[in-house]
């Protein structure tokens, strides 16, 4: 579409007033999860005053959109996608350079013992951190006086009664129950009997007010941050999780909300053989449409506070949604779900319904996660509403004909484009591990499911050099569909899913090798020269935004020491030490120095973004 048509569309989409305010013009950003970053004030973990360096590092590179994975608090696993509120932000990240009313003397104190026990971050943040920092925040808070009588955080408490009420009680009651989840606690307070908690909240009121202090002072610090930022001309983006731990605040304060008997999900595809299981509750959007819809219409007025744009993760969830019975075995992850609503003549309606009030209950700008298995409502009902998608390189292909990458201009304009994910391997990793692979238990199971013996096909397919994490690598010489029918020994007409499988995915590497024009042998590694080729591709694609998670650019700069698996934020479907925690392997002071910088500066502009 031309650049005047394209503008003229949006600005006369339901987001138009939105576009208008962020300007509709192709940006660039960067997506960082702030666990990975930290700066030399830092201790044990990255804090909200290491904003300002990611802020002046998109300055000097020629960003103007900085996006978060999502800020709020986060449970035992430390996952930022399964908070215990779709409201509270991760005190873990409460600077402890800005506190009010706090000398700079006893700040000082506090900030040596913990850097005694915290000396430096290493390549996995070590999450006793927070338990550490919240024990140095309550000898801070008991140490102000008349800390309740602060207009400032009366205000806060007041303005923000819908949820932080809740929260406050919740963590109360998690802490008194040894940090068993609310479904374990005592009955009374499981149940939440009114009486038993209006005693609770008379006799722990100091205890109450510090849960609302520690959130007053992570959301007056990230406001601080967003105004730097507008200083900057640097746009905020923020990661709304579609969904919200089963042990949370918000399913203690609103069962009814919930759909408590299932778990959330998505189904097997080429990538997780099993699908997945997330284990959040679903949502019981009949209930929470009784209430018109007021719980998301808060959750988006707080945001609001921190955010230019906002970021819908796993959209498609609100047209419908992967639900496995929550009695089913873990090891079965999401084999045996099913979609909800049953019904795919419902899935529009609802989708379309809850995107408008989303989209009239903010002033943010929407985006929206649409990867994965997508009906075709879903992004024909985004681009009504102006919302972006995103745009995966390694996904963005013609499947049906070409099995072949698609090129810069043929990427979707609503869109943002983007070389990996959080749940992905990065790009060089993906460019090492799985370009030009299939994943090696979603391959044996269909060939169970064909009376197909894979120990005895297996060599006679697949490079098993080559093959690696779980990938399996085509063998070059099985060039065609009939040679791997002939080695199946199965008739075409049963084999159609093998054959759609094999074509999207043999030779990748060629493809996009070919693509890039570069000539001779294809590097089996990313190299400096592949990765800042396919840096320029993908800021020259038609998409309006393009950002890419930090890990990229790391190995843009060449400082990924040639190992990029180690720089792996997720593994989808599973709980290690290693999810969630990594960091860069430098200090952000020493990013913004880095020469890289006024290089990925001039690629920028060179782009128009």
């Amino acid at each position: 579409m031309p650049v005047d048509e394209f503008r003229e569309y949006l600005l006369n989409t339901p987001s138009g007033n939105k576009w208008r305010r962020i300007g509709i013009s192709k940006k660039s950003g960067v997506v960082v999860p702030l666990f990975s970053v930290y700066s030399r004030n830092s201790i044990g973990i990255a804090d909200t005053g290491d904003i300002k360096l990611l802020i002046d590092w998109c300055s000097s590179t020629g960003n103007s959109i900085l996006q978060f994975l999502p800020l709020n608090e986060v449970g035992s696993t430390f996952c930022p996608y399964d908070s215990t509120s779709s409201f509270a932000l991760e005190p873990a990240y409460i600077n402890l350079n800005d506190i009010p009313d706090v000398g700079e003397k006893q700040l000082g104190e506090i900030r040596a013992v913990l850097r005694k026990i915290f000396p430096q971050i290493g390549p996995h943040i070590d999450y006793r951190i927070k338990e550490e920092k919240l024990k140095a925040l309550k000898s801070i808070f008991n140490s102000v006086n008349n800390i309740g009588a602060q207009d400032s955080l009366a205000a806060y408490i007041r303005d923000n009664s819908y949820w932080l009420d809740d929260f406050c009680l919740y963590k109360l009651l998690k802490n008194l129950h040894n940090g068993r989840p609310w479904y374990e606690w005592e009955p009374d307070f499981r149940d939440r009997i009114e009486i038993r908690l209006v005693e609770l909240k008379e006799k722990y009121k100091k205890e109450i007010l510090f849960e609302a202090w520690l959130q007053w002072l992570m959301a007056m610090q990230l406001k601080n941050a967003k105004n730097y930022a507008v200083k900057n001309n640097i746009f905020i983006k923020g990661d709304l999780p579609i969904l919200v731990s089963r042990d949370s605040a918000d399913v203690w304060a609103h069962p009814e909300f919930f759909k408590l008997d299932f778990a959330s999900g998505a189904p097997p595809d080429m990538y997780c053989a099993k699908g997945q299981r997330w284990g959040m509750p679903t949502y019981n959007w009949d209930k929470i449409r009784e209430n018109n819809f007021e719980y998301i219409k808060e959750k988006l007025k707080y945001a609001e506070g921190f955010y230019d744009i906002l970021r819908i993760d796993h959209v498609v969830g609100v047209f419908r949604i992967w639900s496995i019975p929550y009695g089913e075995p873990l090891e079965n992850q999401g084999l045996h779900g099913f979609f909800d609503p049953a019904d795919d003549k419902l899935w529009a309606g609802q989708g379309r319904e809850i995107l408008k009030v989303m989209q009239e209950s903010t002033d943010m700008l929407l985006c929206a996660e649409d990867l994965g298995t997508i009906p075709a409502v879903c992004p024909e009902t985004m681009k009504e509403l102006g919302i972006p998608g995103n745009d995966v390189q390694r996904w963005v292909k013609d499947w049906q004909k070409r099995h072949d990458f698609l090129l810069p201009d043929e990427f979707r304009q609503l869109s943002v484009a983007m070389l990996s994910t959080h749940d992905t391997t990065n790009w060089p990793g993906w460019w090492q591990d799985e370009a030009g692979t299939v994943d090696e238990a979603l391959f044996i199971r269909k060939c169970q499911s064909r009376s197909i013996a894979y120990e005895q096909i297996k060599d006679r397919l697949f490079n098993h050099d080559l093959s690696r994490h779980g990938r399996l690598r085509w063998r070059r010489d099985i060039d065609s569909a009939d040679k791997l029918l002939n080695v199946l020994g199965k008739p075409k007409e049963e084999l159609a899913d093998f054959i759609e499988m094999y074509e999207n995915s043999f030779m990748e590497k060629e493809k996009l090798w070919a693509i890039l024009k570069f000539k001779g042998p294809v590097r089996e590694k990313a190299d400096s020269a592949l990765i800042k080729a396919v840096f320029k591709f993908i800021l020259d694609s038609e998409a309006i935004f393009c950002i890419n998670i930090i890990f990229d650019y790391l190995a843009f700069a060449g400082l990924m020491n040639n190992d990029p698996g180690q720089y792996r934020i997720n593994y989808p479907g599973s709980v290690n030490r290693d999810n969630w925690s990594v960091t860069l392997p430098l200090a952000l002071e020493d990013l913004l120095k880095h020469k890289s910088c006024a290089e990925l500066k001039r690629m920028t502009r060179k782009s128009a973004r």
